[in-house]
């Protein structure tokens, strides 16, 4: 039984020993798993950062006495996706209020005003949110579904390359087989070691996507219906002295 130096070495020598066609796919699977791997740690560190300055947002918004103190404490957690929806809520509210006063002016109440710019703030700081953590995920996708086919048609190659062997010896043994379908198995071998991990990783990451975005729809709600709450207690101003 071949002991596995034996099968490693084996291996390498069918990659080196390789037709320049052979060589040129697989390095291109190579150049697709090396990056996809990269992504996948890269991916990974981000959604643990995410998770980790959220948890510190959190506890500093259930334990913050003003919005102001809350706000602070949200500029330093710039990978929390929650931060960054507070801090958009922020400017509307307390950063932006000529644009509430013009409103205002034109008869809308003051809540529904208020309610109104802060929802669309909300709606397209998650957007960009969502768009930030599913950055570089159509790559991993892009090999997962296109590396297979990849080393499919190094697969291709190869047989064509064994059977070119059969018609130049005139014989259809072992030794004249083997080296082509050893450069078809290679390929498709490579092709499946790129796809799989990106496959894996897309769809745990897309996974944490949708975890993210369903935190933001409902802290985004939660401010809504807090603010909602505060503006209820102001009363309308009124105008022209009625």
């Amino acid at each position: 039984m071949p002991t596995r130096e034996a099968l490693t070495s084996g291996v390498l020598d069918l990659v080196l020993t390789a037709g320049p066609i052979a060589k040129v796919i697989l390095a291109i699977l190579a150049l697709f798993s090396i990056v996809s791997w990269a992504l996948i740690v890269e991916k990974w560190w981000q959604f643990r950062r995410v998770r980790r300055q959220t948890l510190a947002f959190l506890k500093a918004y259930r334990e913050g006495r003003t919005p102001s103190a809350v706000q602070a404490s949200a500029r330093k957690f710039r990978e929390s996706p929650l931060a960054q929806l507070y801090i958009a809520a922020y400017n509307e509210t307390g950063g932006n209020r000529d644009v509430v006063d013009r409103m205002l002016d034109d008869g809308d109440d003051l809540s529904s005003a208020r309610l109104e710019i802060v929802q669309r703030a909300l709606r397209r700081t998650a957007t960009l949110e969502v768009a930030r953590l599913e950055r570089y995920l159509p790559f991993l996708a892009t090999t997962a579904s296109a590396t297979p086919f990849i080393g499919l048609f190094g697969t291709v190659f190869g047989i064509i390359a064994a059977f070119h062997g059969i018609g130049q010896q005139g014989s259809a043994s072992l030794a004249v087989v083997a080296p082509g379908i050893s450069e078809a198995l290679i390929a498709t071998a490579a092709g499946l070691g790129a796809a799989i991990p990106a496959v894996i990783g897309y769809n745990y990451f897309v996974n944490r996507v949708k975890h993210w975005a369903t935190e933001m729809e409902s802290f985004s709600l939660e401010l809504l219906n807090l603010l909602a709450r505060t503006t209820a207690k102001v009363p309308r101003v009124a105008k022209d002295g009625v």
